[in-house]
């Protein structure tokens, strides 16, 4: 739920009449004048597939400094509907385990209940940092509730045409069963869709890894699966996997119930805790 609601006057003093369709990549010009003295602070927004719902969601983005990550003071966020600069401000959770050090994941559960560019605001470190949050008719990937696709995954049996079909070094262990001979059969499944070697975030990697590290206490009750993004190491063309489930970006990380319905999915970048969240709340069904 939302911290409170910020005035006009306070997310315009924070915005200086931010150019929606600008602020990913440009700080408003307010904010360029105030900044010289400091690095300037760059929320990047994780969350790949916002889509309009009067639901809560997920938000995930993390904070750089200058060129380097720097996730770790606490922070809220604002945001308001395209064409306003009123809305409300809620409060993030910071999630670290298993990431890189500065590379936690800030995560707010807000309501976007229509499709455009909406305005946003970190308050992080003193500052208020405009960016801006597109935010989709309808979701690309699917969601909690619905039924999971039964696309086979590539194994080491059958790689589908995927070569490598692992590109962490070692390769992980979770290649055995395609996601067709698992998905609705009576087990409960968490699936990782991830490209250690070609991620552009580098989030994949830390986060399979994190994966194999807390998975042993749900390892008799969950089956794991890893399924690579792209075909080959090109990073040309993705997994006949990935395009049936229709993911826009990488890494993502999804559990499903055993009779083939998804409980949970988690995109972008997340940490040890989201994901044992996630992984308990499969198994206490």
């Amino acid at each position: 739920m939302p911290a409170h609601e910020m005035s006009r006057r306070a997310f315009l003093a924070g915005t200086g009449s931010l150019l929606a369709a600008t602020a990913l990549t440009r700080p408003s010009s307010a904010w360029a004048r105030t900044s010289t003295a400091r690095k300037p602070l760059s929320p990047l927004v994780l969350s790949s597939d916002l889509y309009a719902s009067s639901e809560p969601q997920r938000l995930a983005f993390a904070i750089a400094k200058g060129a380097r990550y720097d996730s770790g003071a606490p922070a809220r966020v604002a945001i308001a509907p395209p064409g306003s600069n009123e809305g409300p401000v809620y409060r993030t959770t910071l999630h670290r385990a298993g990431l890189p050090k500065g590379r936690g994941v800030y995560v707010a559960e807000v309501v976007l209940d229509q499709p455009g560019a909406w305005n946003a605001l970190a308050l992080t470190q003193g500052r208020r940092v405009p960016f801006a949050l597109e935010v989709k008719p309808r979701p690309e990937a699917p969601v909690a509730g619905a039924p999971a696709p039964r696309a086979a995954s590539p194994t080491r049996a059958d790689t589908l045409g995927v070569k490598p079909i692992c590109t962490r070094k070692p390769q992980c262990p979770l290649h055995d069963v395609s996601l067709a001979a698992v998905i609705g059969a009576g087990t409960p499944i968490a699936v990782m869709f991830a490209t250690p070697a070609l991620c552009q975030s580098q989030y994949c990697g830390p986060v399979l890894d994190e994966l194999l590290d807390i998975r042993a206490p749900f390892a008799d009750t969950v089956t794991f699966v890893h399924v690579e993004i792209y075909k080959s190491n090109r990073g040309a063309d993705v997994a006949p996997t990935v395009a049936a489930w229709g993911l826009p970006s990488e890494p993502w990380f999804y559990t499903i119930d055993p009779t083939g319905t998804i409980v949970g999915r988690l995109d972008g970048a997340f940490g040890g805790d989201e994901m044992r969240s996630q992984l308990e709340a499969l198994t206490a069904a």
